[in-house]
């Protein structure tokens, strides 16, 4: 998932997207947030704004609000990329295989 520190970048669903639309307050945000739903890098673009303390905009779905608050919540977390790469991880390990992964695994 994490294989080079900003190589996500070019994966990143708000790419196409005015970065200007990104960096709004108030109820603008919610919008904005919409533009992470559905991106396929949006883990590692939230653990890059929380290991750089980037105070502004919206960064893996979540404002700058709702990053400071997650801070002050896990002071102790020194790099939230290798939490986050550690929490996705697990989450795949535990997920159930469907009956249609787990057939095509039999036939292979």
């Amino acid at each position: 998932m994490f294989v080079d520190e900003r190589e996500w970048e070019s994966r990143a669903k708000c790419r196409t997207v005015d970065p200007e639309e990104l960096f709004v307050e108030g109820a603008a945000q919610k919008r904005a947030k919409a533009v992470c739903g559905g991106c396929p890098v949006s883990t590692e673009c939230l653990a890059c704004a929380l290991d750089n303390r980037i105070e502004h905009g919206i960064w893996g779905g979540m404002t700058e609000r709702e990053r400071r608050s997650l801070l002050r919540r896990r002071p102790m977390v020194t790099s939230w990329r290798v939490l986050l790469e550690t929490a996705h991880t697990e989450h795949a390990l535990d997920r159930p295989v469907s009956a249609e992964a787990a057939n095509r695994d039999r036939t292979a």
